[in-house]
């Protein structure tokens, strides 16, 4: 099981939303870069980047921020956030990003992604972020009525190499997974899923694990590694276990 620490990109700085609101966002660090390497120099095996600016704008923001994190380090990268076109997910994945996310791309254009999953095995996953159960999109600004697990099924086939699965409500709450949800979804999927969403303690990446035979093969944390409430350590030697 893989723990993904998350740097959130706005106006090139690291950040954390509540719940998805670019209004209510927590600065962190002002050098993602320097982040980055604080992540890998903890033992950190991968990193999940998301270009916030990015997934309102529908076109990628803060590159040089990207590039300055592939830059300082040499773990892979997954990057998510207003890549919505071939051209943009070639040009990343040649830049050295190892896997890109595609999320409202899979709601209105699921036949890139299938065509970007046949040209570029194990490089590109599909984010699924729910509110109520229903699949959002445009930065989580538009709600559709597409079902989470709808949407995810409709990819079984595609050779994704994950579905990174976050529960709105709980993203930057700080009031612990939506273990249920997540381990539900992991079992009607062959496809790996990446839990993320409301990762507060060691406790509650310990209940993710235990759905680890489920199908959930990875969790992404954030805002408790800033805030201090998860040691990364920690959490490392957990999933190492």
């Amino acid at each position: 099981m893989i723990l993904f620490p998350a740097i959130d990109l706005k106006d090139g700085a690291c950040v954390r939303l509540l719940r998805g609101k670019r209004e209510d966002a927590t600065l962190y660090n002002a050098d993602p870069a320097a982040q980055a390497r604080a992540f890998a120099a903890a033992g950190s095996a991968w990193l999940h980047i998301v270009d916030l600016d990015g997934a309102f704008a529908g076109r990628p923001r803060n590159a040089d921020a990207v590039r300055a994190i592939r830059a300082a380090v040499s773990i892979p990268l997954q990057l998510g956030g207003g890549i919505r076109d071939m051209r943009t997910i070639k040009a990343w994945l040649a830049a050295g990003v190892e896997r890109v996310i595609l999320g409202t791309a899979a709601l209105v254009d699921p036949t890139l992604v299938r065509e970007a999953a046949k040209a570029f095995p194990g490089r590109i996953a599909v984010a699924i972020d729910a509110r109520q159960g229903k699949v959002a999109s445009d930065g989580w600004v538009k709600t559709s009525e597409t079902s989470a697990a709808a949407l995810a099924l409709a990819f079984e086939d595609a050779g994704l190499a994950a579905i990174v699965y976050t529960d709105i409500e709980r993203d930057g709450a700080l009031e612990g997974p939506n273990v249920e949800a997540t381990a539900a979804l992991a079992r009607r999927l062959s496809t790996p899923v990446i839990a993320s969403g409301g990762v507060a303690s060691l406790a509650d990446l310990e209940a993710l694990k235990a759905h680890e035979g489920d199908g959930i093969a990875g969790v992404i944390a954030g805002r408790a590694l800033y805030d201090g409430r998860l040691e990364l350590g920690a959490a490392l030697r957990l999933f190492a276990a």
